[in-house]
């Protein structure tokens, strides 16, 4: 690639090839955009012999590297950093290299942090991203405590907070509903732009599932989303008949993980981390209602306003505006 200061871009080659074409001398013409009249010749040269291909910018990288360390001193490196995670200086001193070469070599394989390693396997995770708003679409629930009324421990401190529990459960009791128990956030994530949708509802029943995704595959309708496919654990719900008939209805390919691969499901795994800091645990919250009323503001700033490193920087909106051609 051509640094700022290049006296000569592929246009640039492209006129002062056109100039010698037209009969002036290179050692002219090299005088008026700047370069030597060696770095002419070269141009012309090039030009000659691959036509307009050989004024595009070449990489810098030596076509042989003789001093290179070894294919089996790399393969060496690379299963230390695999089988036992180990730091390019510790793995140095066992390979007799370098601790700078180590880390060269595991920057090269793509070994050099640790986080990209699945950590039972010492594989790569390989991340991937679909082409367009719909191909795929990632479903979760993450199971939340409810909180009692007038707040649990974090907003009274523990005393007062088991005291509010044991109010709202002898209430609840009482009128023979259940103990204070879960809630459940389902969620469905865009692979591609990252729109996300989440409600929060009392089960994780087949029931409860189907109906949350009949009402987020019109979310994502309604934002000019056609869903191809969706991918989900291996949970009961999702296993259902119901889940099964509502997505075939649709035209709707459905796709499971691997039993215990979460990265697999990874886009929403990392929205469930998302809403746990930044809306479940943002706040003390005085009761269940109140911290589900706050969901809607969260999923607003989530789409609309908040920055996501792997977008760019951009909301997820700005994604499904550049796929449409239009603001939603």
């Amino acid at each position: 690639m051509s640094h700022r200061n290049a006296r000569l871009t592929l246009h640039g080659r492209r006129l002062l090839i056109d100039r010698v074409r037209a009969g002036r001398p290179v050692a002219h013409v090299a005088a008026e955009m700047g370069v030597s009249r060696a770095t002419g010749h070269k141009w012309l040269r090039r030009w000659r012999a691959e036509g307009d291909t050989g004024l595009e910018d070449r990489s810098s990288r030596p076509a042989a590297t003789p001093h290179r360390t070894g294919c089996r001193l790399e393969n060496r490196v690379c299963q230390l950093r695999r089988d036992r995670n180990l730091g390019p200086a510790r793995i140095g001193t066992i390979v007799g290299l370098p601790a700078s070469t180590v880390h060269r070599v595991l920057v090269r394989h793509g070994l050099n942090r640790l986080a990209w390693l699945d950590r039972p396997t010492g594989r790569v995770i390989r991340r991937y991203e679909r082409d367009r708003p719909g191909e795929l679409v990632h479903v979760d629930i993450k199971k939340l405590g409810n909180i009692p009324d007038g707040g649990g421990w974090r907003t009274v401190g523990r005393a007062e907070g088991d005291r509010n529990k044991q109010a709202t459960t002898d209430r609840r009791t009482a009128g023979c509903s259940p103990k204070i128990g879960y809630s459940y956030i389902h969620s469905a994530v865009d692979d591609h732009s990252r729109l996300a949708y989440s409600e929060v509802l009392p089960d994780e029943r087949k029931e409860t599932a189907t109906g949350f995704w009949q009402r987020a595959q019109a979310f994502f309708a309604r934002h000019g989303i056609t869903v191809e496919r969706v991918l989900t654990d291996n949970g009961a719900c999702y296993k259902s008949f119901p889940w099964r008939d509502a997505l075939a209805a649709a035209g709707i390919a459905h796709k499971r993980t691997r039993p215990y691969r979460p990265q697999t499901n990874g886009k929403v795994e990392r929205f469930n981390r998302t809403l746990l800091d930044e809306w479940a645990y943002l706040q003390p919250y005085t009761s269940n209602t109140e911290r589900t009323e706050a969901l809607d503001s969260f999923l607003h700033t989530y789409n609309h306003h908040r920055c996501h490193t792997a977008l760019g920087g951009q909301p997820p909106i700005s994604r499904v505006n550049n796929a449409s051609g239009q603001y939603i």
